[in-house]
This record gives C-alpha cells, sequence and structure tokens, in this order.
C-alpha cells in the first residue's frame, strides 16, 4: 500500500491524532469536575466531541486528496522496541477512503450522543467519560495501521460499551452487556491468535507492509511449525477464518448475530444509536482493510461462502424483523439484514459490489441511527415499545410522524434515498461477478428488500395510522432537542441519495486499489 506525505502545518501537523486523542482530554476534565457539576460535564462532553466532528470535517473536504489511493496524513514512529533485529511495534497511524468517511460518521455520531444522553440522571458523570472514551476506541480502530495498535483499539472500545450497556441498559442489562462482552471477547482472541501467527511468519504488524507481503506470496507459514498447516488446511486458511469470524461477530453476520438484538433492546438509546450507528461498521472495515487483502486467496477461494451467508443475513434478519412486536427489536433485526448487503457486496469482488458495500456501511450508519432515535423519542413519553399498544399517533404527534417517515423511507431503499444507491450498486455488482452462481443470490436477496418494506410499513401503520389511542392524547410532539439530533441523519439520507458522488468519489479511487489486490490473486 502506497504513503502519502500529506500533512497539515502548524498545531494541525498530527490532526489524525488530535481527532482520536481529544475525546480522552475531555474525558480526564470530566473525572475531575465534582459529581454535582453536570451542566458542565455536558458542555465538556459537547465540545470535546464536536472538535474532532469540526477537524474530521476539515480533513474530508478541505486536506484530503480523494484522487488517489495512498493513506493519507500517516503519523509513523517506533512505540515499543522488540530487541536487536526485530521490528518494533510502531505507531502508525493514516486514512485512505475507505476509512475517511467512517472516522468523520463516528464524530459525527458521538457529538449527537451527548445531547441524546440529556435524559440520563443516573452516574452521568461516569456515563459521559465512558461515551468519550468509547470515541476513542472506535477512531483508533479506523486509523490503524500496525496490527498491535488495531488490537489495542479494538479491546479499548470493547470496555466503555460493556459498562454502557450493563449499568445504565433496560431491566435485563447485565445479561445482554454480558454476552456482548463473551462474543466480542470471543472474536477478539480467534485475532490476536491470527495476528500473532502473522507476525511470526512475516517479522511485522504493519498492515499494509503484510499486504506487501500477501501480493508477493510470501504468507506461508514457513516460520510454523508444520509450515502453518494444521487439520489438512493451510496457514492463509486458518488466518483467513480466524480474522473473518471476529470481524463477522461484530457485524454481526449470520449466525455470530444473537447478541445483536439483545444488546439493542437493552442499551440505553444514545448507545443504541452508536452501537447500530458504527460499531457494527467496525467488522465490515475490518474485513475490507486487515482481512482480505492480508489473505486475498483464502478470500477468493471462500468468497461463494461468504456471498452465501450474506444472502441468509439479509432474508433471515427481514423475517425475524417482520415477526417483531417490540420496536426496537425490530430495528435491531432490521441491521442484521441491511449489513447482509455489505458482505454480498465485498464477497462479488466488482468495483461496483465494492463500492456498494463500502456505501452501504455508511448509509446504514445513519439510518439505522435515526431510527433508533425515533424509538427512544416514543420510548421516553410511553415507557413501553410494543408496537400494537399505539395507534394514531400522527394525530397527536404529526412532526415526529414526518421525521419518522423520512427514516422509514431511508431504511427501506425507497428511491431518491441513500439507502437505495448503496443496495442497487452492492445488487448490480453480485450480479456481474465473475461467478454466475452469484446471479441466484442476487435473486433470493431481493426477497429481504420485499419484506424491509413490508415490516417497516405495517410499523408505521400500526402506530401512526388509526384511531388515537386515549392514553396518548396528552402526549407532546418531539422537541427541538430531538429534532436536533436526528436533523442531521435524515438530512444525510436525503443529501447521499441524490449526490452520492460525496461519499463515492472520496471511496473509489482506495476501492479501485483494493479490488486490484483482490482480484490480481484470484488470478494468480
Amino acid at each position: 500500500m502506497e504513503l502519502q506525505a500529506s500533512y497539515p502545518e502548524g498545531v494541525l501537523s498530527n490532526l489524525l491524532s488530535w481527532i482520536v486523542f481529544l475525546p480522552m482530554i475531555g474525558m480526564a476534565i470530566i473525572l475531575c469536575l465534582p459529581k454535582d457539576a453536570m451542566e458542565t460535564v455536558k458542555k465538556v462532553s459537547l465540545v470535546f466531541t464536536g472538535i474532532p466532528l469540526v477537524l474530521a470535517t476539515y480533513l474530508y473536504f478541505g486536506i484530503f486528496d480523494k484522487s488517489t489511493s495512498a493513506l493519507q496524513l500517516v503519523e509513523r514512529f517506533d512505540w515499543i522496541s522488540l530487541g536487536a533485529g526485530e521490528n518494533p511495534i510502531q505507531y502508525f497511524i493514516g486514512v485512505d477512503g475507505i476509512s475517511l468517511p467512517l472516522v468523520w460518521l463516528t464524530t459525527l455520531l458521538l457529538f449527537i450522543g451527548v445531547p441524546a444522553s440529556y435524559s440520563i440522571k443516573n452516574a452521568s458523570k461516569a456515563y459521559y467519560a465512558l461515551l468519550l472514551l468509547l470515541e476513542v476506541g472506535i477512531l483508533g480502530v479506523f486509523v490503524s495501521l500496525d496490527y498491535f495498535l488495531f488490537y489495542v483499539f479494538w479491546e479499548i472500545m470493547l470496555l466503555p460499551m460493556y459498562f454502557l450497556i450493563g449499568i445504565w441498559g433496560g431491566p435485563r442489562r447485565e445479561y445482554a452487556a454480558i454476552k456482548f462482552f463473551l462474543y466480542t471477547l470471543a472474536g477478539s482472541v480467534l485475532m490476536l491468535v491470527a495476528v500473532v501467527a502473522l507476525r511470526i511468519d512475516s517479522g511485522t504488524f504493519s498492515i499494509p507492509d503484510l499486504i506487501s507481503l500477501a501480493q508477493a506470496g510470501e504468507l506461508t507459514g514457513a516460520s510454523l511449525p508444520y509450515g502453518g498447516e494444521l487439520l489438512g488446511m493451510k496457514f492463509t486458511t486458518w488466518v483467513f477464518w480466524f480474522l473473518f469470524i471476529s470481524f463477522a461477530i461484530k457485524v454481526p453476520v449470520f449466525p455470530f448475530h444473537t447478541w445483536l438484538p439483545d444488546a439493542h433492546v437493552q442499551a440505553p438509546t444514545p448507545i443504541s444509536v452508536i452501537l447500530a450507528g458504527i460499531l457494527l461498521k467496525l467488522g465490515g472495515y475490518g474485513m475490507l482493510r486487515a482481512c482480505f487483502p492480508i489473505v486475498p486467496d483464502a478470500f477468493n477461494e471462500f468468497a461463494y461462502a461468504l456471498a452465501v451467508l450474506g444472502v441468509i443475513s439479509i432474508v433471515y434478519g427481514a423475517f425475524v424483523a417482520l415477526g417483531q412486536s417490540d420496536f426496537k427489536r425490530m430495528v435491531a433485526y432490521s441491521s442484521v439484514s441491511h449489513m447482509g448487503y455489505v458482505l454480498l457486496g465485498m464477497a462479488a469482488l466488482t468495483e461496483w459490489g465494492m463500492n456498494g458495500a463500502a456505501l452501504q456501511m455508511f448509509n446504514h450508519g445513519t439510518s439505522s441511527a435515526a431510527l433508533f432515535l425515533i424509538v427512544g423519542v416514543i420510548y421516553d413519553r410511553a415507557h413501553h415499545r410494543d408496537l400494537n399498544g399505539f395507534g394514531g399517533m400522527s394525530q397527536q404527534m404529526p412532526v415526529y410522524w414526518g421525521l419518522t417517515t423520512i427514516g422509514f423511507f431511508a431504511a427501506l431503499g425507497l428511491p431518491g434515498m441513500a439507502g437505495f444507491i448503496s443496495e442497487a450498486m452492492t445488487l448490480v455488482g453480485a450480479y456481474s461477478s465473475a461467478n454466475p452462481d452469484f446471479r441466484v443470490l442476487v435473486v433470493i436477496s431481493v426477497l429481504g428488500i420485499v419484506i424491509t418494506a413490508a415490516f417497516l410499513l405495517w410499523a408505521m401503520q400500526r402506530v401512526f395510522l388509526g384511531t388515537l389511542n386515549e392514553k396518548y392524547a396528552s402526549f407532546p410532539d418531539i422537541d427541538k432537542r430531538e429534532i436536533f439530533c436526528q436533523a442531521p441523519l435524515l438530512f444525510l439520507c436525503i443529501v447521499l441519495g441524490i449526490f452520492p458522488f460525496y461519499l463515492l468519489d472520496w471511496m473509489e479511487p482506495s476501492i479501485a486499489n483494493l479490488v486490484e489486490i483482490l482480484t490480481i490473486a484470484s488470478n494468480g
């Protein structure tokens, strides 16, 4: 992978590090404040999530060179020395067209997460401190180019999410938090084994260097016992499955998805927003950055199997969502379905499919986050999420109904909305795959689109149409704070449906380079 020197000068010469670690400074300030200074805690949280958003926006539109696939704003220096003759572990970060949109989305959602959390009163000082630490972990994963550093940030991200669910969640929060932790930790262990094996074989943790060695066919496991072969499978096959499962748990891909509905239902609304909007994207990003290009031969060998898993996720997630009466659980299963398109598009190994998958990760991040905010509005008033317990809410809360309609149409992939572009690109890319069997999978996956429209429209009917339930006749409409949280996400759902090039122009060179790497391995 090519590195490009693209540094701003002065105080912003380490721009990526500022974006990643500013929330940690905010966390330290919050921990030093007295418990009763909650207004100050909220202001500090807003400032130290807002500044990274401003810097990421400046990076996106002001500095980043979208004409190249090279890694930009690279910061690299030795971190941990491992002795003479050994490559050290490095603090090695940078961005390209694949990671930059996700960095920007992370800063946006964490900024929105602060005012969305104002209703949380219990131990709120600790809550906001953990929220800022969570942002550090997520951003660190998206910019890390050293696998050891990548793993460190991956684990940093796990701990605050565990506590945010387990302390501030619903009645079964402990169960959901432990389930989330165990699933993610199991994936982390597999990742660690694969990373250590790669280090022993190659002598480096550098992800770009590992990709270069893979292109040269030098990742063979020759330094490991039995040449890295075990149970008849070669070294790269084992590495592929260990890394894939660790990332598939996070996506989540069927059958590794069962932690997600419990975590969503029990998590407080702002944490569900972050979980669906950005944490699930860590899995898809990990596949694109740190799995497929490192073991491209194994990826090509099992691409069709991955596509089948993606289609199962699409159809299964949609059908299960159709059967839900809990508003939040329905949205959670819709995420399983929508993220299936990401895996299908990546497995197709076409530029259309890969671009569609990358675009779907961003678009689902906006639409799913908006849907969870929508659920939070009605839950804060009714204190339940039973879809069958509402009715006629359009009469009582017309502004809320209008915003919900935009969110639902974005999620079901209505033409003119962002989800339509990404899903269409994914399906076209999969249909044009070199493997003709993908066409059957595309036809099956279309069923997921139909069922998605069915469960979303049925949910809208049960909540908003019909006779107003008299119990809710006194409910106030959506307030300014709630609109402030939802409006940017719904705006992006519309704008990126009309002007998708605001993402595609940034992503395309890096995606094209990735497809070229994987295609060469396929032909080789």
